[in-house]
């Protein structure tokens, strides 16, 4: 089993893979590998089941924006006996060797989540060194974020990107989820 395709090994395959990217649903309205499934990273667990069936169909192949997430994603299935590659780069690598990507028309992109967490982040450190000039204790807002950051880079995890992805704009609508995996159980 290939554990990681790159865009080119990818391309040619498409009609013969069943493609899942694991980004929200802006980021994936924001531009998709044609055909992408879209289960996002937080739902995994329980599109286990649909996985399955579509991995005993056709080979897997995992996508986001930059191969990251997918990664994550490969190494959750694994744990659960479904074995899928992910696409080498992501979305940022495929578009970038010059490959087509879907943009649904009835769906509004969002940020892409790298880009929500330095918005998030460094919103809130900028509030912590204005706000500290005024109450010194504010300060430690700040820190905390920076700590995170830090934290974020030695464990190569995103506990803030976690949250974000809680937000209403990154979650599918009622029912979209359920007919993805309806579609990938059959």
């Amino acid at each position: 089993m290939i554990t990681s395709l790159t865009p080119e090994q990818a391309l040619p395959r498409l009609d013969e893979l069943t493609v899942v990217d694991v980004r929200t649903p802006g980021e994936y309205a924001s531009g998709h590998v044609p055909g992408a499934h879209n289960v996002p990273l937080d739902q995994l667990g329980s599109a286990v089941p649909a996985l399955r069936t579509a991995a005993g169909k056709r080979e897997l192949l995992l996508v986001c924006a930059s191969g990251n997430r997918s990664a994550q994603a490969t190494g959750l299935l694994a744990e659960h006996g479904v074995e899928a590659a992910d696409l080498a780069g992501g979305t940022s690598g495929w578009s970038a060797a010059g490959h087509p990507l879907e943009h649904p028309a009835e769906k509004r992109a969002t940020w892409a989540m790298e880009r929500q967490v330095r918005f998030a982040a460094g919103s809130l450190v900028l509030t912590g060194l204005i706000a500290g000039r005024r109450l010194p204790a504010v300060r430690l807002l700040s820190a905390g974020v920076a700590g995170g950051l830090v934290f974020s880079a030695l464990t190569d995890t995103c506990g803030m990107a976690r949250v974000l992805a809680k937000l209403p704009h990154n979650r599918p609508c009622a029912g979209e989820l359920a007919d993805t995996l309806d579609a990938l159980a059959s």
